[in-house]
């Protein structure tokens, strides 16, 4: 009976000395809260990285529509430093990741939008200056469901400009693919009805 009472009073003094130790109680609060706050500051970091290249994209959207939108005519040169003057605005950002398009809308008399040129810029790793690149949208092509409504006015021009950013995480703790950002803005041609271009794909001649 008294080795009976012996362990008991032995197994009460363990339990009452291992909850008043302390000992490495710091360490094991630090182990669990280190993920969180390490999910927290390299979330923030990611995503606070995005924000500020998206603001850019936008402002990249916005003066390539701005710049053509300011033109009597343009001719490749000039369509040259408009993407390489706009696309720049993405510093310090890699501008490699950049894509612009410039387009110029024909609305006719029944708000039927289609394209009467289009042309995309890139600046390639190393280069100073933007190079000139096919657009996916072609001379003809009908976008009207794409224009909003109250831009749909007979017989008027517009000018749509597209930025897009391919966004790549530089952790990647949180963040772990790439995002696709993109902006578009639309301006009318301020000093004349219609931007002539003598695009490529209309053997060169004006288009106006």
């Amino acid at each position: 009976m008294q080795a009976i009472a012996n362990i008991w009073r032995n197994a009460c003094w363990s339990v009452r000395d291992f909850v008043a130790d302390k000992r490495a109680l710091a360490a094991t609060e630090f182990a669990v809260i280190v993920p969180l706050m390490l999910v927290m500051f390299f979330g923030t970091v990611e995503f606070s990285s995005a924000v500020a290249i998206d603001r850019k994209v936008t402002l990249i959207a916005r003066a390539l529509s701005d710049l053509t939108s300011q033109s009597l005519k343009l001719t490749d040169a000039d369509m040259k430093d408009t993407f390489t003057a706009s696309i720049s605005v993405i510093m310090p950002y890699d501008p490699t990741l950049v894509k612009g398009t410039i387009t110029q809308i024909q609305i006719d008399a029944n708000k039927v939008a289609t394209v009467q040129w289009s042309r995309a810029g890139i600046i390639t790793s190393g280069a100073t200056q933007a190079t000139l690149a096919n657009s996916t949208r072609k001379p003809g092509d009908d976008i009207t469901s794409n224009i909003p409504a109250s831009l749909l006015i007979p017989s008027t021009y517009l000018i749509l400009s597209e930025a897009s950013y391919t966004y790549t995480p530089s952790v990647g703790y949180v963040l772990k693919s790439n995002i696709g950002l993109g902006d578009v803005s639309y301006t009318r041609p301020r000093q004349v009805a219609c931007v002539p271009y003598p695009y490529p794909d209309n053997n060169n001649k004006s288009t106006c």
